[in-house]
């Protein structure tokens, strides 16, 4: 329409705005609820709704202008981040993390994508098969997301956040509930808190089926506001047989470059 530039260059500002007031210390963390989405769009073209990396555009203001040397990036959208795996693949400065659904779109992502020259090993795909729970993604979550993130010592954590991933989504078939983003943004809200003071922002991703959206963006925001409702207490949850063996071809390939990651 006549005002996507405008509207686009406003979803792009709202992480910037979102840094400054995180590092004046007005606000602990953010969620940046805007769209169009960022994280297909390239520096020189638009790409699956997206028009320009929101998330990406924010990690580079970091790095040119606060200081900021160590950004991990989890990306847990059901589709792989190609523009902003692009925009940091040769870069240390930049942890980028992704679990994706695959095949699917865009039809990059594979494990052997781990970034060249100085960012070799500092670019992480984690591609899976559709049918993955709650269950599935805290496993991964937390025995090889976490490990990662604290060898990494982040200074600020920003979180490509796609409720495509849900049950019920028209463009994809994994099996997530509204309650289990908030339960993964539990244990990112801990690792922010226990890394680099909190410093965390969320951006909107994908997400297609409206009322799911809705509830995954509420359970979302009510963990990163610090939600107390008892029900948020989450059980340790192993790699199943399955979900280990589809895993092991893409551990095998991380543990290279970051021995933390437990031996199965």
């Amino acid at each position: 329409g006549p005002r996507t530039y405008e509207i686009a260059c406003l979803a792009a500002g709202a992480g910037l705005v979102a840094t400054e007031l995180i590092l004046t210390g007005e606000i602990d963390n953010a969620f940046a609820l805007v769209r169009p989405p960022g994280h297909h769009a390239e520096s020189d073209r638009p790409m699956g709704f997206c028009f320009f990396n929101n998330l990406a555009i924010t990690a580079e203001y970091l790095r040119r202008f606060k200081g900021i040397k160590r950004i991990l990036i989890i990306d847990w959208d059901l589709h792989h981040g190609n523009g902003t795996q692009k925009a940091f693949y040769g870069c240390r400065e930049v942890l980028y993390i992704s679990l994706h659904q695959s095949p699917l779109f865009p039809g990059t992502g594979s494990a052997s994508e781990t970034g060249e020259k100085d960012g070799l090993g500092f670019n992480l795909n984690l591609p899976l098969r559709a049918g993955k729970t709650d269950d599935d993604y805290l496993a991964i979550f937390r025995q090889v997301i976490t490990p990662v993130a604290r060898a990494y010592q982040p200074e600020f954590i920003l979180v490509s956040a796609g409720f495509d991933i849900l049950k019920g989504d028209p463009l994809g078939r994994m099996e997530l509930t509204p309650r289990g983003c908030g339960w993964l943004t539990d244990l990112i809200l801990d690792l922010a808190r226990s890394l680099c003071s909190g410093r965390l922002i969320y951006f909107l991703e994908g997400g297609y089926n409206l009322k799911e959206l809705k509830e995954g963006v509420e359970e979302t925001v009510l963990s990163l506001a610090g939600s107390p409702e008892p029900e948020r207490s989450i059980a340790e949850t192993p790699l199943s047989p399955p979900l280990l063996g589809e895993l092991s071809p893409a551990l095998k390939i991380f543990k290279h470059y970051w021995p933390v990651i437990p031996d199965r």
